[in-house]
């Protein structure tokens, strides 16, 4: 004790990092431990947490995997097509939908707006009341998007004869699905059913749909991640700001728009269409997510999340390790702001497949890349952007070096999302997202943050302690 203060300290700092940071600025020698007590006061999921502990060394070896898969994927978007044509599953009075499980009686109300809106669309049901009531008798089918290798916005309903964009991973062989943006106003993957509504789904199977397919037929496709890199650095985080990768889209592939259309009306109409809405790239973003994160599924000790949705009542994350399992909570309600005449007493809770692009690293991960977005939605100050990223860093596995930001001296996105950090530090994902209206029919009514609820990561984390438990 005599020669403490005689003699340089030798300091190990646990917890909080600046008391290091400081040590370190002054020249003195420290060893931070990064180390938090869990937040989660479930005896149960502490003992999960200290059984994953124990298998460390297992779950970052394949962890390490999961990382490699997305960073080596190679998506491409090659074709549009009728959903019936690539999804066999789908035919007469089935809809796939947004989010985890769910059936007719528990769905929120702009759901069943747009499932009525559907009906009528196929041709199921003469106008809306008739389409509730088929709907309600349980003569439909209804199944998560992502049973069948497929995505959709809000509500995200597709239908056998709604036109999807088709991506295909060539790293790895897979492919994956997606309705095509439908741009902005009321429309139904907000909960919109009227007969504008239906008439522009219309136009997109029938006009705007096969001119897009020809368009990537003459292209030979478009690579994605390019793009997703440039919109990156130009602003873009991928879920509520995707103006510089819809015009990066439309520079690609405009000429082959041009060459392959031989209608001029139809190339003004498809090329306005495109222009005019500054989310279409959307949705691309999100058909990129699914065949990006299809190839991480079932690695054995895996910890990664491979599939983050919500139905606007529940919430629902997919585990590599555990396969097809969905682990489900009541979905939050989003943190934002509203369109004029509108208010928190109006909007529905959070729902859509879109949250994807957040299990990529976009989206809300990627908030310092757009600072514009986080005053738009309500998170805050232009300036706090980069905290939402650095936050997000914490529950992942690493960082893409190919998705970098600039405002953070180039680093990349934080990907990997891990149940372990996520449970023992309390911090959830935090997701960028649109708001609708609770009422069917109503449709957009602002935008806005949530965060995935923590009882979804803790169900995880127990299962895959018993799992190991049992290997």
């Amino acid at each position: 004790m005599s020669n403490l203060l005689s003699q340089t300290p030798n300091v190990i700092n646990v917890g909080l990092k600046q008391f290091a940071d400081d040590l370190q600025s002054r020249g003195d020698a420290v060893v931070h431990v990064d180390w938090r007590p869990p937040r989660t006061q479930d005896a149960e999921t502490l003992q999960a947490l200290d059984t994953l502990e124990l298998h460390r060394d297992r779950i970052d070896t394949a962890n390490a995997e999961a990382v490699r898969r997305m960073i080596a994927a190679d998506p491409v978007l090659i074709d549009v097509v009728p959903a019936g044509e690539v999804i066999t599953a789908l035919g007469k009075h089935v809809i796939l939908h947004a989010g985890p499980p769910i059936e007719w009686p528990r769905m929120c109300g702009p759901m069943r707006g747009a499932i009525a809106g559907a009906c009528v669309l196929e041709g199921w049901a003469r106008d809306l009341d008739a389409a509730n009531k088929l709907a309600a008798s349980g003569a439909i089918e209804f199944h998560p998007n992502h049973h069948f290798d497929a995505v959709g916005p809000m509500t995200g309903l597709t239908t056998q004869s709604m036109p999807v964009m088709v991506v295909e991973n060539r790293a790895f062989g897979n492919r994956a699905y997606c309705a095509i943006n439908e741009g902005l106003g009321k429309v139904m993957r907000f909960g919109g059913n009227d007969e504008s509504v239906l008439e522009r789904l219309r136009w997109l199977a029938n006009r705007f749909g096969p001119a897009f397919a020809r368009a990537l037929t003459e292209a030979d496709g478009v690579g994605l991640k390019n793009i997703v890199a440039r919109g990156l650095a130009m602003g873009d985080e991928m879920h509520q700001r995707n103006v510089a990768c819809t015009s990066l889209f439309m520079r690609e592939l405009a000429p082959a728009f041009a060459r392959s259309c031989t209608d001029p009306e139809l190339l003004a109409e498809a090329l306005t269409f495109m222009s005019a809405n500054d989310q279409f790239f959307l949705n691309v973003a999100m058909v990129m997510g699914k065949s990006i994160m299809d190839p991480v599924r079932n690695i054995a000790d895996a910890s990664i999340v491979t599939a983050m949705c919500r139905n606007g009542t529940d919430f629902g994350v997919r585990v590599s390790s555990t396969e097809d399992e969905w682990f489900v909570a009541p979905v939050e309600m989003p943190r934002g702001l509203y369109f004029p005449g509108y208010s928190a007493d109006d909007a529905n809770p959070d729902m859509g497949d879109s949250t994807i692009v957040e299990t990529i690293g976009l989206g809300g991960f990627a908030m310092a890349a757009a600072p514009a977005v986080a005053g738009f939605v309500g998170a805050g100050r232009a300036s706090e952007a980069a905290d939402f990223t650095r936050q997000m860093s914490e529950i992942t596995a690493s960082r893409n070096p190919e998705w970098t930001i600039p405002a953070l001296d180039f680093a990349g996105v934080p990907i990997g999302v891990d149940v372990r950090k996520v449970v023992a530090a309390g911090i959830t994902p935090t997701i960028n997202t649109g708001i609708a209206h609770r009422e069917p029919g109503v449709g957009q009514v602002g935008a806005g943050v949530v965060n995935a609820p923590l009882a979804c990561f803790e169900q995880a984390a127990r299962a895959l302690a018993a799992q190991l438990t049992r290997a």
